[in-house]
């Protein structure tokens, strides 16, 4: 049979793996890990569903719970508190005014490339 013929040298489908996906660590995968500190991102992983303090480009600044993250540090944070600074300049008298404004977030995405500063909370030993 002709048909069969030319089906059977065409190559297989490619499939990706998820092998190369990288994977969001939640607070589950902490449970049984270990408390120390080897690698940066321990330091983030040990906050895990806890409040944090991120600030980001652009004056931004958020402090909430962590829920998840990822190697590229971008995060899953719940009742976020962020506050925007913003910085005006008068062009005649060149005097600044200075604005805050702030709001509360229930469940916020932050996207890795934004974060300039990752606080864990204070520890006492």
């Amino acid at each position: 049979d002709s048909g069969r013929h030319f089906l059977s040298r065409l190559p297989p489908p490619h499939i990706p793996s998820t092998d190369a996906l990288p994977t969001p660590t939640v607070m589950s995968d902490v449970k049984s890990a270990s408390q120390t500190v080897e690698e940066p991102l321990d330091l983030i992983r040990l906050s895990l569903d806890e409040r944090i303090f991120v600030k980001c480009r652009g004056g931004r600044v958020l402090r909430g719970r962590l829920h998840a993250y990822d190697q590229h540090l971008n995060m899953v944070l719940g009742k976020v508190t962020e506050e925007i600074t913003t910085v005006d300049i008068d062009e005649d008298t060149f005097e600044e005014t200075v604005k805050m404004e702030k709001r509360v977030v229930e469940l916020l995405f932050v996207r890795g490339d934004t974060v300039v500063l990752v606080s864990p909370p204070l520890r006492t030993v």
